[in-house]
Formats: structure tokens, sequence, C-alpha cells
């Protein structure tokens, strides 16, 4: 379980307020799905709950372990995918693992072939992120944090440069994968319809400074056509309810 108790965040310089009493108790293999208005912080929640920026107040758990990366795996997929440019496709997804020094045997190889295989990048291994299209550099990128078997994955607006019908079949190709490992997941969107079709729960922020308004639990999960269902539409109305309700205080 990831626990986040009490956590607010200030800009060092003018103490400005960014993150404000920030609760959240995540069970193992869930999906929270985080809305909130531009600037509300919730980059910064996902930047505090990987360390790359301290927390002035409360505390962070990993199963009743303070979080930290030195102790932990934390998955990173970024809005701009991440990629270095002067490495081939192979050697960004085993980038991760060479950083935690991780033993990679000729079983592990298979199984980082599987994960390219699911996401159909098979034959792109030798390609420089240069000659790949948005969709498939999004497709490294998830391939590199799923090969990496994290604690928790921290998604930030993963699929929001990307064109439609490219999104929806990454985002089916996610869960996939996903449903196989049962990682923890918070991610960050702008898209109602996308926080819906992948949250098991859905976090709304509030303006800055961001604090959490509500969390629903998603009826859409449990219905064989999510992006049509009758439940998609209601949770739909009540989300944009709120946000409106909230947003314009």
């Amino acid at each position: 379980m990831l626990e986040i108790k009490n956590v607010d965040v200030y800009y060092d310089k003018n103490q400005s307020e960014v993150l404000r009493e920030i609760n959240l108790q995540i069970e193992t293999g869930e999906i929270y799905a985080i809305i909130g208005p531009s600037g509300c912080g919730k980059s910064t929640l996902l930047k505090a709950i990987s360390g790359l920026t301290p927390y002035s107040n409360g505390e962070i758990l990993l199963n009743k372990e303070k979080l930290s990366a030195k102790h932990h795996t934390i998955g990173l997929i970024p809005q701009n995918y991440g990629l270095l440019p002067w490495k081939t496709v192979f050697d960004n997804i085993l980038l991760p693992l060479n950083i935690k020094n991780r033993q990679i045997d000729k079983a592990f190889l298979n199984y980082i072939d599987e994960v390219m295989e699911k996401l159909e990048i098979s034959t792109l291994k030798e390609r420089f992120p240069n000659n790949l299209s948005g969709g498939q550099k999004q497709r490294v990128s998830i391939a590199r944090s799923f090969v990496l078997q994290p604690d928790i994955l921290l998604m930030d607006e993963p699929f929001s440069a990307l064109d439609a019908l490219t999104r929806e079949n990454i985002q089916e190709l996610f869960l996939k994968i996903w449903k196989e490992q049962n990682i923890t997941t918070l991610l960050i969107t702008h898209s109602v319809e996308e926080a819906i079709y992948l949250g098991t729960k859905i976090v709304i922020m509030s303006p800055l400074p961001g604090r959490i308004i509500k969390i629903l639990d998603n009826p859409v999960q449990k219905v064989e056509n999510k992006r049509t269902s009758v439940e998609h539409l209601q949770i739909a109305t009540d989300i944009r309810y709120i946000m409106t309700k909230e947003w314009k205080k």
C-alpha cells in the first residue's frame, strides 16, 4: 500500500504553497487517475512521491516504510517520454535496469522480448528515438517502466501528445500489461475520458494550492463496454459537475 499523509509542498523562494494536506491510501494494484486544473500541483505531487521534489510536511510510505528511490523501485513515464536520443530503443529500455545494477540473464532478456512484443515494438530494437513516431516512443517508454518491475508506477500525462486512435490503442496495450503485473499506479491526466477508462479510482484536485476535493470509485472498470457504457456517461457527468462547481470558486 502507498500512503500519502498530510503532505504539503512549498516553492522555496516565496514559500508559496503548491500542495496542501494531500492524503491518499492506494492499495497495491490500483490505478489512481488524478485530474486537476493546469498549475494545481499534479506534476509536483508525482515529483514529491518520486523524490525529485522535497515535501515540506507529512510523509509518504510504501508498505509502512518511508518511500525512497534508494530502497524502492519507482517507475516514471514522463510527458515527453524521457528517451535518450543517442541510445537505441533497446538500450533505452535497459537503461533503468543498468542504473539499478540489475542482473540481466537470458531469462530476463526473454521477458524483455515478451514485453516488447506485447507492445508491438520488437522490430524497433536498433532504431533511435528520432526515427520513431510519437506512439512508438510512448510504447518504448511504457516498456522501459514495465521491465523495471517497479514497486509503484508514476505517469505524467503520458498519452496527451498522441492522436485519438493511437491514444486509445496504447491505453489498451498499457492495461493489458498492467493487469499482468498488478503495479500500483498514479496517472495524471487532463482527460475525463482517459481517467475513467484507466483509473480504478479518480482523484479530483482543486486549483492552486492543490488539495484533494473528491475521490470517486470508478464503476466503469466492472463493465464490458467501458467507453460507451451508461456507467461511463454517469461518472463523466458527476466528474464534470464537481469540477465546474469547485474550480470556479
